[in-house]
């Protein structure tokens, strides 16, 4: 019995821990920190849904403690047996009324946001890149992200470029099985389906964008396999002025060995054939379906190499040298012969060189 007692006096303690870590995360990585228009409305539909939620919660307990105390059996009337009351109509009326009153509350906010969100005829409009609507294309696949700019010839992989104060169109498909994506600061998430393309907007606030800091988080939110926790990309929000430059730059960017280690590594890209899955120019021309592996024109400027690790020497190295201890079940593991230490060296060297430079 004391046994027991022991194991139910821990159930307390888990359920503050479940309440304490459910509050842990990445920054701005939660729908309560909206960052933009898509993520207003949706925080503004959650907040009426729970008040009106809380309300009737409040009102059903309040009414069950008034019967539970006014109609208990007292002692000494124990035979007495309460007025039989078979029906009411006024409370009849009141309480399909009622409910029926909160769902129309809820539900004209609800339809009017989603004709709303529904609303990307722009992705269409063949005048849209001179009205500044811009379209990104997502290919989500085993566990990497493609982003296109369709109207630039533009490609990168994991770090998507936005600019703010501007609705963003985006084409969602994917390559292998389904996932979903999901900006969780920015608006609520879309699955990306092999066999047809879904379409969303989302906007990014310029004073908001500024709050989280360089990035915004971007994640995979549907079961996709092994390493489906670690498909994470980053989002970084720039003024229009500063978005225009990028795509200027990308245009332009080319991938130029500077070191001799760099050369050697180039050397080996090609030869160990990295180059067949791995473009490293930002206009690869190939069709989107023949792109099998994250572009790496920008690999040197991201955030994360894989997604997941802090870019530096260290991590591109050891990702070269075993990228299944670190995103199991991915396309890349096995897929060349094992590199010797000179060799992880100097493709690591090409790696971090891979900037864009104008020419």
């Amino acid at each position: 019995m004391r046994k027991w007692l022991t194991k139910w006096r821990l159930l307390p303690l888990f359920a503050m821990l479940t309440l304490f870590l459910a509050g842990c995360g990445e920054p701005f990585l939660s729908t309560l920190k909206p960052a933009g228009e898509v993520a207003d409305m949706q925080y503004d539909l959650m907040v009426l849904s729970t008040l009106i939620m809380v309300v009737v919660i409040a009102v059903v307990t309040v009414i069950f403690i008034y019967v539970v105390v006014k109609f208990r059996r007292r002692k000494g009337e124990e035979n007495n047996i309460p007025v039989q009351v078979e029906g009411n109509h006024k409370l009849e009326i009141i309480w399909t009324v009622i409910p029926i009153l909160l769902l129309l509350v809820l539900t004209v906010p609800v339809v009017s946001a989603t004709f709303k969100l529904a609303e990307v005829d722009a992705i269409e409009d063949e005048n849209r890149k001179a009205e500044d609507a811009i379209v990104v294309n997502v290919r989500a696949n085993l566990y990497w992200w493609e982003f296109e700019y369709p109207d630039y010839g533009v490609v990168t992989s994991q770090d998507l470029i936005v600019p703010t104060d501007e609705k963003v169109y985006f084409n969602l498909i994917a390559s292998d099985v389904k996932h979903s994506f999901w900006i969780p600061s920015a608006g609520g998430k879309m699955d990306t389906n092999t066999d047809n393309v879904n379409q969303m907007w989302l906007s990014f606030d310029s004073a908001r964008a500024d709050q989280a800091g360089e990035y915004f988080y971007g994640k995979c939110a549907e079961l996709c396999g092994p390493s489906h926790g670690l498909m994470d990309f980053k989002v970084k929000a720039l003024s229009r002025d500063e978005f225009d430059q990028w795509i200027s730059d990308m245009e332009g960017a080319q991938a130029v060995a500077s070191t001799e280690l760099a050369v050697q590594g180039e050397q080996l890209f090609e030869e160990k054939g990295c180059i067949a899955c791995h473009a490293v120019s930002p206009t690869d021309e190939r069709p989107a379906a023949a792109r099998t592996a994250p572009n790496l024109a920008t690999f040197g400027e991201r955030a994360r190499v894989a997604g997941i690790l802090p870019n530096d020497a260290e991590n591109i190295r050891n990702w070269l040298k075993d990228p299944e201890t670190y995103k199991p079940g991915n396309k890349m593991t096995n897929t060349y012969p094992k590199l010797s230490d000179q060799e992880l060296d100097a493709l690591t060297e090409y790696l971090m060189g891979l900037k864009v430079s104008s020419n």
